[in-house]
């Protein structure tokens, strides 16, 4: 028992001295696109922000273009439907209900199915050296296939919604609840929160933290937001949402600004069920689209549409990220957002009390979003998604422009 002590303390000791260097080496990575710390290659995919010297922002722009479409093209459809979705492990594995560990089951699942992210939990993660190896061998599973390196995600907002920050086998400090970032007015704060998570996330393996929230709370009505909404004001909101996006940005960490296009006024859960704001476009534009504004000029890489009704905009109950009138309509075309467009979780019960897998799926990327995020069982929603393409509901050209987004972020983040 203490040889087993000492062991486990000599593995802290060495995650942190790495964590305080700002760095840690993940063995077996070797290849697989990433530079070990989360952080991106040069925009030429070159690696290190030198790359590319002597090349003109604009030529590595092009380079960069190019280096996406060469992949996209090199891609079987079955590749690019993959690539779409972010899951859990388990849904890649199949007939275990808690992945732990990254070997020969995971390797068959992702090489069988190459997703373009995937997302884990309090459940997959016992400590560092467990979470560094977990994650290396993914990475490196891809790699060894010649796949496109994935999204490695986690909801680690701080507070109330973390998943390493809680466990004491993870030597790291809760930044707190982004209402309290934002009662201090402290945007320097802020700033230095997604800093220091990016800190801690990156040497385990994390490229892609699904935070800051972006919803402004109404306390009256929402029962689930008060805390991890950074205020009620909704120019204090965009202030640090603002500073959040640009720490996580400086420390070269994906982050997705959540939940469009804001559901801090919704009553009720959409984990459980349907939620509705009965707001206007006006009424939205003066409120609840502030913060995401200012997370799209601070460059946000990914928004999160949330599953909140509309009726007033919508004309019916359709959830926000199954709407065109959300997703194009308002993010693309009112807000000119370029960037990935990510569904909230699609095995939430305002999703599958109505839809299936498969409905879900081919709903959200027919009204504008790049990601199927964690659909209620992955296959039925990839089954979907390649029968809507070879009937025709969906055409691969409209897969190509999401997978265009999703390459560029991954080129310029990790590189391909």
């Amino acid at each position: 028992m203490t040889v087993l002590v000492d062991s486990i303390t000599r593995r802290r000791f060495v995650w942190l001295a790495a964590l305080a260097g700002g760095s840690l080496a993940l063995s077996g990575c070797a290849g697989d696109g990433s530079n070990g710390t989360g952080g991106p290659t040069g925009v030429d995919g070159s690696g290190g922000e030198g790359a590319g010297d002597g090349q003109n922002p604009e030529a590595a722009a092009v380079a960069a273009r190019a280096a996406v479409d060469e992949r996209i093209g090199a891609m079987t459809l079955e590749q690019k439907v993959a690539q779409l979705f972010i899951v859990t492990p388990e849904a890649l594995v199949e007939g275990v209900s808690q992945v732990t560990q990254a070997g020969d089951m995971t390797r068959e699942g992702v090489t069988a199915h190459p997703v373009g992210g995937i997302v884990y939990f309090a459940q997959n993660l016992l400590d560092p050296e467990q979470t560094t190896t977990m994650l290396a061998n993914v990475k490196q599973f891809y790699a060894d296939a010649g796949n496109v390196a994935p999204f490695i995600a986690v909801d680690e907002e701080g507070g109330t919604v973390v998943r390493i920050a809680d466990n004491e086998a993870f030597p790291v400090q809760d930044v707190g609840d982004a209402s309290a970032l934002g009662s201090a007015g402290d945007t320097e704060a802020a700033k230095r929160a997604a800093e220091q998570i990016a800190d801690y996330l990156a040497p385990l393996g994390f490229n892609l933290d699904f935070a800051p929230v972006a919803d402004v709370v109404d306390p009256l009505r929402s029962d689930t937001m008060g805390l991890r909404s950074f205020s009620s004001d909704a120019a204090v909101a965009a202030d640090m949402v603002r500073a959040e996006v640009e720490g996580f940005r400086d420390k070269k960490m994906l982050c997705c600004a959540k939940h469009f296009p804001g559901i801090g006024a919704a009553a009720g859960d959409s984990h459980e069920g349907a939620i509705t704001i009965e707001a206007t476009n006006e009424e939205l534009e003066t409120v609840d689209l502030v913060p995401f504004r200012a997370a799209i000029e601070a460059g946000v890489p990914m928004i999160m549409v949330g599953h909140v009704s509309l009726p007033n905009i919508v004309g019916d109950s359709t959830p926000a990220p199954l709407s065109s009138a959300v997703v194009q309509g308002m993010l693309r075309d009112s807000l000119g957002y370029t960037g990935i467009i990510v569904t909230d979780s699609l095995s939430m019960g305002a999703i599958t009390n109505y839809y299936s897998p498969a409905e879900a799926a081919v709903a959200a990327l027919k009204a504008g979003c790049d990601v199927p995020l964690m659909p209620e069982r992955f296959d039925e929603a990839y089954q979907g998604v390649l029968s809507a393409v070879q009937v025709g509901e969906l055409t691969e050209e409209r897969l190509d422009e999401s997978l265009t987004r999703i390459l560029t972020a991954k080129q310029e983040y990790f590189g391909l």
